[in-house]
């Protein structure tokens, strides 16, 4: 899925790769998936895109943004979107697929479930998550500080957990549940425990790690369990993951537990992550 991360290393994918780039083949929706989300009738995609030239590609929470001529193009959540070489083949089903001047072309798939909106920039798009995400101080910024993080802690329902105040309601845009789980075990806390169990000290370790850990995972290209645009995994070595599940902590030895939770799975070590809930 995209998060934050991978958001960013896409867009700056994108503006090395395509930027200025003019668009002579669109094909919208041609396989049908159950789980993808278009702006309006992907029909129209077509008359919004062909002949119009790739521009600035930009990132805020979970979203990477293309302007192309007087639209935008938007992706989210799982869109697998991919540079083809040239001439290279697509695949056999895909949700949006772009050829461009120089015989290259962006395609996208849908991984579980994904948006990809195409509307006029002089549309008023009020689509909320999206203009939430606009709106947003990306947790990168000098100016999501420890105030703005006390916020977000002291407007926290009574019973919220720890992974409900980072990744749910979109109170960090980009902040999911695949970044989630290496942030709480660098900050040694478990996404159960409660809030409001958390001393002083223990919120000031997680408001670190976020930001650490979120810049490290940027830094390195995203992380290793997302592809980018070339289709290479991320430079990111996730600590937990479900691609390290069956391993012991690294940093403790203790087994690494897996469970449903909150609408995911979380992986977290039961030795140096106990649950707080009181």
């Amino acid at each position: 899925m995209i998060e934050l991360p991978e958001a960013i290393t896409m867009a700056k994918d994108l503006n090395n790769s395509v930027k200025g780039r003019r668009i002579t083949k669109v094909i919208a929706a041609q396989n049908h998936h159950g789980f993808a989300w278009y702006f309006g009738d992907p029909a129209g995609y077509e008359d919004l895109l062909l002949e119009r030239v790739m521009d600035s590609a930009n990132s805020f929470g979970g979203y990477v943004e293309l302007n192309i001529g007087d639209s935008k193009l938007t992706f989210q959540d799982g869109a697998n979107v991919r540079l083809l070489p040239k001439g290279a083949k697509p695949p056999e089903k895909h949700q949006l697929y772009l050829k461009l001047d120089d015989d290259t072309a962006i395609v996208t798939t849908i991984q579980m479930y994904a948006a990809i909106m195409v509307f006029p920039v002089s549309l008023d798009y009020d689509n909320s998550y999206y203009l939430t995400a606009r709106a947003s101080i990306s947790p990168l910024d000098k100016r999501f500080d420890e105030a703005i993080f006390a916020k977000l802690v002291s407007e926290a329902p009574p019973k919220l957990s720890v992974k409900g105040l980072l990744a749910t309601e979109q109170r960090i845009p980009g902040l999911g549940n695949g970044c989630l789980q290496d942030i709480l075990w660098n900050a040694e806390i478990n996404p159960k425990s409660k809030v409001r169990s958390l001393s002083d000290a223990e919120l000031e370790t997680l408001f670190k790690s976020v930001k650490s850990t979120l810049k490290d995972m940027t830094d390195n290209g995203g992380r290793n369990t997302e592809k980018n645009l070339y289709g290479e995994p991320g430079g990111y070595q996730s600590i937990l993951s479900a691609k390290t599940k069956d391993y012991p902590c690294i940093r403790c030895g203790g087994a690494i537990t897996r469970k449903a939770y909150m609408g995911g799975n979380v992986y977290y070590c039961g030795k140096c992550q106990p649950v707080k809930d009181s």
